[in-house]
């Protein structure tokens, strides 16, 4: 079974609690029994988680040696410019003893309409913001955020809304749903 889960922000991707965390936990949203997630999303991000009771399928997703791409839309700090985005393109940002594989950076222009967040982004009157779409094969703990802020855009909010060729398309914050065969599918390609 394979089940694609839009994860709110505050939830942990895992099903028990860490001790004095405030944050809640995959349990919370009546999965089946026996599903697993492959792969995480950090608390303070969202978007499609995609859970599992089938063993090998994590390897298969997230070892970067099958290149399986995984999109992300992050609104930034500022307007990044053509220079910034080819940084993030070109990879090699140095993320601890880490420099990263190359990707695809843009600038989404219009802004991507996205359910609001609760709690709001903090919003600044004087620095503006933008949305980009970061296209990964890896996923290191807080890449993304990591990278915008090496080229000098902190990431404001995170949202993967794409792995393989699903996209999380109008799943509500906080549904899940069994993915058919041919959504399995283009999960993997």
């Amino acid at each position: 079974m394979l089940l694609a889960l839009h994860k709110p922000y505050g939830v942990l991707s895992q099903f028990s609690p860490e001790p004095g965390s405030r944050w809640r936990t995959l349990a919370d949203f009546g999965l089946p029994p026996d599903v697993y997630a492959l792969g995480r999303l950090d608390a303070d991000s969202e978007g499609l988680l995609l859970l599992s009771d089938e063993p090998g399928l994590n390897h298969r997703l997230l070892d970067p040696q099958y290149a399986h791409r995984r999109e992300y839309w992050a609104q930034v700090e500022g307007r990044p410019s053509a220079e910034a985005l080819a940084r993030l393109t070109l990879g090699g940002i140095a993320i601890d003893n880490y420099r990263t594989l190359p990707g695809r950076a843009r600038l989404l222009d219009p802004v991507p309409l996205i359910a609001p967040r609760a709690p709001p982004i903090r919003v600044r009157k004087n620095i503006p913001d933008a949305w980009i779409s970061l296209e990964l094969i890896e996923g290191k703990n807080r890449q993304v955020r990591r990278m915008t802020a090496a080229v000098g855009h902190p990431t404001l909010r995170l949202v993967r809304v794409r792995t393989g060729d699903f996209q999380l398309g109008e799943l509500a914050p906080g549904r899940w749903r069994e993915l058919s065969s041919a959504e399995r599918a283009a999960v993997f390609a």
